[in-house]
Formats: structure tokens, sequence, C-alpha cells
């Protein structure tokens, strides 16, 4: 398939985005099971309590119903994060929400935690039980939910048996009033109640991780208010970050004018700022898992030198195709040797003070 996708990708590109998705999603479920490749072991990540073949991961929202796991882990993806899951099955926003930029090499997004719900993909999962791989869990709120931070208890509840890791997702700005839990006060409440659920199952099983997913488009006040919350509440580590409401005049893509979350190519700078200035912060209390723009080896390592110590990716699979992750692998192991470096762990935060300087756009 990874062979294959420059024949089929202007085929693909001719169907609606949404419809090239759910088509591109049911053909990885029907693929044969092969195990994950074998990397560099340079490439090897411990963050979290847990041991990462390579530090790509692929972000959450591309398969929000753990339908294809395996078959990403197969392409040479370290890790997959699926979801965002709701406790209940969430129709979303109404279509169309799913835009190419194909000019940007992005996508706008409203589809509004759009899934089938947490049973469904329990099910899911509990069939891969055994298999190597690390698969996480990204927890979202039902829309009309009337106490959102029971919505993300009852995530991790769920999945305590079968998720690798938790992402706390308050960052998707396609569920009305959903980015307001990043707020000091509500943010800490919902930590607070995350992590005593965690302990709860952990009582009873494994200790899951938790991870919070923040929004690019939060200023020096709200980032300095996320880390402080984190460190204080004991989170395993922050992802950043999500898709942006900021449209950069360098836009060219007719459909950058459609409401929604951008994400891909153009994301690149704002979300390495927002990096780069949380992990100053951090000062090393817990790892980063930087997400947005990345698209090649070049753009993996400049997280990493932001302050990432794992990397997520999606939009670039739009373009790119599903053998990207391998490719990127390669290309950050060529980084290694060009540095005579040991690991990627020389190179994380590298770059962060000139990345902060630097600010947030173009």
């Amino acid at each position: 398939m990874s062979a294959l996708w420059p024949l089929i990708r202007p085929a693909v590109h001719l169907l609606d985005a949404e419809r090239a998705h759910e088509k591109t999603l049911s053909v990885l479920a029907r693929l044969p099971f092969r195990a994950p490749p074998a990397f560099d072991p340079r490439l090897r990540v411990r963050a979290f309590g847990l041991d990462f073949p390579n530090p790509i991961g692929l972000a959450a929202g591309f398969d929000k119903d753990a339908v294809a796991p395996d078959a990403m882990l197969g392409f040479g993806f370290g890790f997959v994060e699926i979801g965002s899951v709701t406790p209940r099955r969430q129709s979303g926003n109404p279509k169309p929400r799913l835009f190419r930029l194909a000019a940007d090499r992005a996508v706008v997004n409203r589809l509004g935690f759009n899934n089938e719900g947490a049973a469904a993909a329990l099910e899911r999962l509990k069939t891969r039980r055994g298999r190597r791989g690390l698969v996480g869990v990204n927890v979202g709120a039902n829309k009309d939910s009337a106490d959102r931070a029971a919505d993300y208890v009852t995530g991790v509840k769920t999945f305590a048996q079968d998720a690798a890791f938790f992402t706390v997702n308050v960052s998707s700005p396609n569920t009305p009033g959903l980015r307001d839990l990043q707020a000091r006060a509500a943010l800490d409440d919902l930590v607070a109640r995350v992590i005593a659920a965690r302990d709860e199952t952990a009582a009873r099983g494994p200790r899951r991780p938790i991870l919070l997913k923040i929004a690019p488009d939060l200023d020096l006040a709200g980032i300095e208010d996320v880390v402080s919350v984190a460190r204080a509440r004991g989170l395993d580590g922050l992802v950043v970050s999500n898709t942006t409401l900021a449209r950069p005049a360098s836009l060219r893509a007719p459909q950058a004018t459609e409401t929604g979350g951008l994400s891909g190519a153009p994301l690149l700078r704002r979300a390495n700022w927002a990096l780069a200035e949380a992990y100053l912060r951090m000062e090393g209390a817990m790892p980063l898992v930087g997400v947005g723009g990345v698209g090649s080896g070049a753009d993996a390592l400049s997280k990493i030198r932001a302050g990432a110590t794992l990397i997520e990716l999606y939009t670039a699979l739009v373009y790119e195709g599903p053998g990207l992750a391998a490719r990127i692998a390669r290309e950050l192991t060529a980084a290694l040797d060009r540095e005579g470096a040991k690991s990627l762990e020389d190179f994380v935060g590298r770059d962060a003070a000139a990345v902060a300087a630097a600010g947030p756009e173009v």
C-alpha cells in the first residue's frame, strides 16, 4: 500500500475528504496482521514508564474508533493514539466538515468528536490483547454532557485495562465550550478527578499514564497555568498541540475560510512555539509530545529540538501516504549519524529557547 500510494492518491483525492478517510480506514481494517518492523535501536524512547520502539506516533483523529491500530503499527508507527472517544456515541457536526487545503498541505476540520462511543472502541481493543504495540486512548466529553469532567473520568475507567496511556483532550475547537476546561480552576478540578479515577483503577490493575492535550492558541499566561496544574497534580505529560483557529496569511487554498481547526504544514511554527514555551516552563518535570505540522524527518527533529520527547502526526498522511512513519524513522536515523549522536535524547530541547523567542507567527 505504501509503494502504491503515489498511484492511488489522485483517485482518493477525487472523493470528498471525509468519504476518502472512511474508505481508507475500511481498507486498513481488512489488511492482514503484520508485526511492527524493527528500527534502529537508537530511536528507542523511554517515556511515561513506557518503552517506544521509535518516537513517531499516530495522532488522535485518524482512527477514532480503534478500527485499524495494528495496521498503522505495521506501517512503522512507534505508537498509535485512537479517539477522541466519548462515553456515548456521537454523530458530530453537520457535513461537510472536513476539507483538504492541498495548496497548503493542510486540513481544516470541524468534525465535533464524531465517534461510535466507548463501548464499541473497547470491544475492538479487547481483540488485540497480548499483541505488541502501544495504543493509547484519547478521551473526550459528549457535547450534551451536563458534567464534562465526569465524561473524562468515565473514559479512564472504561479503558483502564486496554489503553497503554490516556490523553485528556480539552483542546478541540469544535465542541462549544470545551477549551474553557483549559482555564486554571476548571483544569485543576478536571485533572484532579481524572488522576483520582486512574489511581482507583490502578489499585486493581496497571497504572496508566495520563497526558493532557492543549491548544496551540493559548497565550503565555495560559501555557503557564497549564504547566502549573500539570506539575502540581502529577500528570505524566503534555501533548502540544491540537489544531489552531488561527489562519496564517500564507494560506493559499480557498478552503482556508472554512470554520474549524487548521492542521498540517502551516501549523508547524505555532505548534513548535507552544511546545518550546511549555518545555521551558516544565523544567524537565515530565516529557512532552509534539504534534502539529510534522511531514518529514526534518519537521520531527524540529519538534524534538523544541522540547518533544515523542512526536505525533496525522494530516501529512493525507498527502504522503502510510509509508511516512517509516520514512521519518529513516530520516531521524540519518540525523543521528550526521551528528554522531547516541540517541534522540541528545537533541531534546536544544533549540527551545530560540524557538520560543522567535514567536508563534511568521
